[in-house]
């Protein structure tokens, strides 16, 4: 049973406004990127420490920031009052991240830990191992290396992709299918630049999330293309491929509302560990279902008027 019943939509005839309003919002994002100095990347990839506490009643930055202005740890004087000190997921619980330090003594998170739950005694529980929600260190050369590995790790899913749709339709639907996939990670990222969100390890995996998710709606869209191409050959090409579209757009939105469902559960009720890959996942399902349609198709009929001339 249908839920949406047959549609009509000229979408061809929306793809100069569509891109328009993709072009703006990825230089949006990329001026944001350009002024931050690129993307706000977590310890996972710049090195340092985090410490991550929960005290049992709501507790002012400011004291917590004067407490780390002046710590003595294994004879060491350190100053961490000008470093990053927020609340997260509520006002009891608070993140300190460090930047990395040569020489750091041994167990420094702990230490750092074991400081702040010492300086407010009243408003700790009794047990510190409830108090430590997180704690680590990641030096600088596993942070590049990290860098690295998680670059190579979306070059190599695109390429992979390029070959697999070339192989499998043509080169001018792979074509389509990566503008569409980097279309949407670009999005991504501006809006994390945006908002001032951390590039962390998690929301690479959402990036490689997002681009599987795109791509399923992509590939569907494109194959319902090749049926009709070879069904109808007299038309002309972009009412074939409206038709398509129109043909698969009941499946693509019920996929995407479903999906869109879980990933906003997860934001509103997943705690703050995966609270920015959900609300990356959010980004991405919309975007992936909105690029699959007016991204990756669009290019498509541009690359075969282009060819046909």
């Amino acid at each position: 049973m249908r839920i949406i019943k047959e549609t009509n939509i000229n979408f061809m005839g929306q793809r100069k406004l569509s891109a328009i309003l993709s072009a703006f919002v990825i230089l949006a994002g990329v001026i944001s990127l350009v002024i931050n100095g690129g993307p706000k990347l977590s310890i996972d990839f710049k090195g340092g420490t985090l410490v991550s506490v929960q005290y049992t009643e709501p507790m002012d930055v400011t004291a917590i920031r004067t407490s780390l202005g002046k710590i003595n740890i294994d004879g060491q004087s350190f100053d961490f009052s000008r470093e990053e000190i927020k609340h997260f997921g509520g006002p009891d619980a608070v993140s300190v991240r460090v930047p990395h330090i040569d020489d750091a003594p041994e167990n420094f998170a702990q230490k750092i830990a074991d400081h702040l739950y010492d300086s407010f005694p009243g408003q700790v529980p009794d047990n510190k191992t409830d108090f430590i929600l997180g704690k680590g260190s990641v030096g600088p050369k596993i942070g590049a290396e990290l860098s690295g590995k998680a670059i190579m790790a979306i070059i190599s899913s695109l390429g992979l992709i390029l070959l697999y749709i070339s192989i499998r339709f043509e080169f001018r639907f792979a074509l389509g299918a990566i503008a569409a996939l980097a279309h949407d990670v670009l999005i991504t990222l501006g809006i994390f630049s945006l908002l001032g969100f951390e590039i962390s390890l998690p929301i690479i995996a959402a990036f490689l999330t997002i681009v599987g998710y795109s791509l399923n709606d992509t590939i569907v869209i494109f194959d319902r293309i090749r049926e009709n191409v070879k069904a109808s050959k007299r038309e002309a090409y972009h009412t074939i491929v409206n038709h398509s579209i129109n043909d698969s757009l009941s499946r693509t939105i019920i996929t995407s509302l479903t999906t869109f469902f879980v990933v906003l559960i997860l934001w509103l009720f997943g705690g703050e560990v995966i609270h920015n890959f959900a609300f990356a996942m959010i980004i991405g399902v919309i975007v992936g279902t909105y690029s699959s349609i007016y991204i990756a198709s669009p290019i498509v009929v541009h690359l075969h008027e282009t060819a046909a001339k």
